[in-house]
């Protein structure tokens, strides 16, 4: 398959309030690629994810993802261009009132599905690319750390995003599930969705190896895999 770019940043300057977060940034992403972002906490990784999802602006340099130009992006694109892309939160970010089943079909609802039987075979399907046929009824309370972290990324999942941005997936979570979590992440990556994971857990970087930048002194550099 020709590599096709999704994401170019290229010379991007990243503030909050007249806080610089990242200066002088460029980073290319292609279709299907797995790229960790890794560094302290504070570094600049979640903003530079939200960047992405344009919750903070880009406030100089070029940005283009999948056709949007960040730099450019009009108030009223904004929800077509994350409707293209897949977010997975630390904290979940789970509807705690409803089942698993109706908060992916809650998501599919907002984003202008209509017909029950598409809504019912595409929540089946992505519960069951995240290993949680059997665990739709339940309610989140019910659900341990790692499976609801799996619906999110069922949720992340349901509008098949070109990008999943999965900001310390892994933060809440014990080593083993955290292993499993990012093993499922790869494991979507390599049926063709491309995903930037942010991370300060080097012991998942180095068992679940993939391209590594890292976000230090305000500059994001990479240090290859």
């Amino acid at each position: 398959m020709e590599e096709t770019t999704l994401l170019k940043l290229e010379h991007v300057e990243i503030c909050r309030e007249e806080n610089v977060i990242l200066r002088d940034a460029s980073l290319t992403l292609h279709h299907g690629e797995f790229v960790y972002v890794i560094g302290k906490v504070g570094s600049g990784k979640s903003s530079l994810l939200k960047s992405l999802y344009c919750e903070i602006p880009i406030q100089q340099g070029e940005a283009q993802l999948l056709d949007y130009n960040l730099c450019k992006i009009k108030r009223k694109d904004i929800p077509y261009l994350r409707r293209k892309l897949g977010i997975v939160f630390q904290d979940f970010q789970l509807l705690t009132d409803r089942t698993a089943y109706k908060n992916l079909e809650f998501v599919l609802r907002a984003t202008g599905w209509k017909k029950r039987s598409e809504i019912n075979r595409r929540i089946e399907e992505v519960l069951f690319q995240v290993g949680m046929q059997d665990k739709g009824y339940k309610m989140p309370h019910e659900l341990s750390g790692g499976e609801q972290q799996r619906i999110v990324i069922a949720r992340a999942l349901l509008n098949e995003p070109a990008l999943i941005l999965a900001d310390e997936p892994t933060g809440n979570l014990d080593p083993e599930t955290s292993g499993q979590i990012v093993q499922l992440l790869h494991d979507i990556c390599q049926q063709g969705t491309a995903v930037i994971m942010t991370t300060h857990n080097y012991t998942l970087v180095h068992n679940y190896p993939a391209r590594i930048v890292k976000c230090e002194n305000a500059s994001l550099c990479n240090i290859g895999e």
